[in-house]
């Protein structure tokens, strides 16, 4: 009892600084498995996700230009398109931040 370490009390210390992905030397090691959040994927793809946001930028942009030259408010269609698109990607980004292993019905 009187020289404190023992090998078999080192052997255990090693043993739990490897468990959590560290060595004695203070080097951190890479860790092989994560545990965060794995995410879910939208309803578009990356492709369809990418031109969603060009036709919204084209709506957004149309419709502030049409009101300026054109005399009627048809300029109001092409706000509303811009905002049923700007619907889409937020349910998109929405489905894309949800866990994956989460239900839809919640």
């Amino acid at each position: 009892m009187g020289s404190g370490n023992t090998s078999a009390e080192r052997a255990v210390n090693s043993d739990s600084s490897a468990r959590i992905g560290r060595s004695a030397d203070g080097n951190g090691r890479v860790a092989r498995k994560t545990f965060g959040m794995h995410q879910g994927s939208g309803f578009l793809s990356t492709r369809q996700r990418r031109l969603a946001w060009l036709g919204f930028l084209l709506a957004a942009v149309q419709a502030p230009v049409s009101a300026r030259l054109v005399d009627d408010s048809s300029w109001l269609f092409s706000l509303c398109v811009a905002l049923m698109v700007a619907t889409v990607i937020i349910a998109d980004d929405a489905a894309r931040r949800r866990p994956a292993d989460a239900s839809s019905a919640e």
